[in-house]
């Protein structure tokens, strides 16, 4: 049978794997089977602000993806690719980080002696904390939610806590080095960008920045590139061969990313919970040596030395959900119940009705990371432009005018940007958010570019 590549994105909220396979006209998508894990942790105790996962339930779910596939398939996997939620941190005993069991498709392994995932939303890294931390030499800024700041925070926190661990890296450093059997966990220059204090340039930790201030840099895993092999599977897991091999643990911004962008001059614009507009920076582009706090763009290492340039917004769909259950609750107030369901394709409705508003919204009701205190307004509100579609394409209109002026049009001009890949299911759903897209940005968009990281992973091997 042709070559079969399994690709696994430990996301968020769930766990995807997709089995892709090489056809005549390039690589194909041939299973996919996701599952929620549940896996947020309740059992915080005193930390305020902090966000846990429970790692026992994310390989749980991720046995129960591969059992749902199909074994004759998964017999023929040569490859497998892994991508995951960035930033995060969890720390395992390097011999007794999982437990390998017979199930009813194979050997499957168990999570053991590993701590809870600190996921990248994690809170617990106050703006004073961050503050009092030795300045990384790095070109991104450090943030709540990042691995080397977490670590630090056990550091002054919880220091005991560290001291039961030799490995450390995201969760989906750690299922590669299950896999593989590694003694030493290995991460892409990717997932080390997003815990900082990692040089990009060099390829590098600050060790030295790091040693002074008393971290355990004996946490810190080996940096390969992302695209190279970890390792080969020491058993035959799910009924993949025992041997096959494993990508070092990508990224699922990356991954996402790489599913659908073919061309350099596209530029990827996602509308999801949040929303995120991407560009490939040109050849041979190195980022500034420190980052600019008050810049909108960030760059994400990508493959192959390249960079993509990111305006990641905190404001997406999140926005209009919100806006969506307001209506709702004043609806209520007044004595109506309306499902919030059934509202979504009535304001839609509605302001395709109203092609025109000069009502003005700024729609940052979450703030933005360069600009966390700037909440949302709405002005230029005229006694004519009250109505619910005034309201609602003034609001979508908002939206996209906020992710462009994070990355203006001239910026994407000037790299050479000839189209626009629209993806995210606000986007999929919101035919006003489309027409406002096509308003503002002065290229074609081609709409219905799934991004899937799992098939990214499975794409980059």
């Amino acid at each position: 049978g042709p070559t079969c590549v399994l690709g696994i994105d430990l996301g968020t909220t769930s766990v995807k794997a997709a089995l892709v396979t090489g056809t005549e006209r390039g690589l194909a998508l041939a299973q996919s089977c996701s599952r929620e894990t549940q896996a947020y942790s309740d059992s915080l105790g005193a930390v305020p602000q902090g966000m846990e996962q429970d790692v026992q339930k994310i390989i749980r779910a991720l046995n129960e993806c591969l059992a749902a596939l199909p074994q004759q398939q998964l017999q023929q996997v040569t490859h497998v690719g892994v991508s995951g939620q960035m930033h995060g941190v969890v720390f395992w005993k390097s011999d007794k980080g999982c437990r390998w069991s017979e199930s009813g498709t194979g050997p499957a392994f168990e999570a053991e002696q590993v701590s809870p995932l600190v996921t990248w939303q994690d809170g617990r890294c106050s703006p004073a904390f961050l503050t009092s931390l030795p300045l990384p030499q790095s070109h991104v800024s450090l943030a709540t939610g990042f691995g080397c700041a977490t670590v630090y925070w056990y550091l002054k926190n919880s220091p005991d806590f560290l001291k039961a661990y030799d490995a450390a890296g995201t969760i989906q450093d750690y299922v590669v080095a299950m896999l593989c059997d590694l003694k030493k966990p290995l991460m892409s220059v990717q997932n080390a960008a997003s815990w900082g204090y990692f040089n990009c340039r060099n390829k590098s930790w600050n060790t030295d920045i790091l040693q002074k201030s008393g971290f355990p840099v004996h946490l810190l895993p080996e940096v390969g590139d992302p695209g190279s092999i970890a390792g080969r599977t020491t058993c035959a897991w799910h009924g993949i061969p025992k041997g096959a091999k494993v990508g070092i643990a990508l990224g699922d911004f990356q991954c996402s990313v790489y599913s659908c962008l073919t061309e350099r001059t596209d530029a990827v614009l996602n509308f999801s919970t949040s929303a995120q507009l991407t560009i490939s920076m040109p050849l041979g582009f190195q980022p500034p040596e420190a980052p600019d706090p008050s810049s909108a763009v960030t760059y994400f290492p990508y493959f192959n030395g390249d960079y993509l340039a990111v305006a990641a917004s905190l404001n997406g769909g999140n926005v209009l959900a919100t806006f969506v259950a307001m209506v709702a609750q004043w609806a209520q107030e007044l004595g109506f119940q309306v499902q919030e369901s059934a509202i979504y394709p009535r304001i839609i409705q509605a302001a395709l009705a109203q092609k025109h508003s000069t009502l003005s919204v700024h729609p940052t009701l979450f703030g933005e990371r360069h600009l966390p205190e700037l909440l949302a307004s709405v002005s230029s509100i005229g006694a004519s432009e009250l109505s619910l579609g005034h309201v609602t394409r003034a609001l979508c209109r908002g939206l996209v005018e906020n992710l462009c002026s994070m990355l203006p049009v001239q910026h994407l001009q000037d790299v050479g940007v000839r189209r626009i890949l629209g993806s995210g299911s606000a986007l999929a759903r919101n035919e006003v958010l489309r027409q406002e897209v096509e308003r503002i940005f002065p290229f074609p968009v081609v709409y219905g570019k799934d991004v899937d990281a799992a098939v990214g992973a499975a794409m980059v091997m």
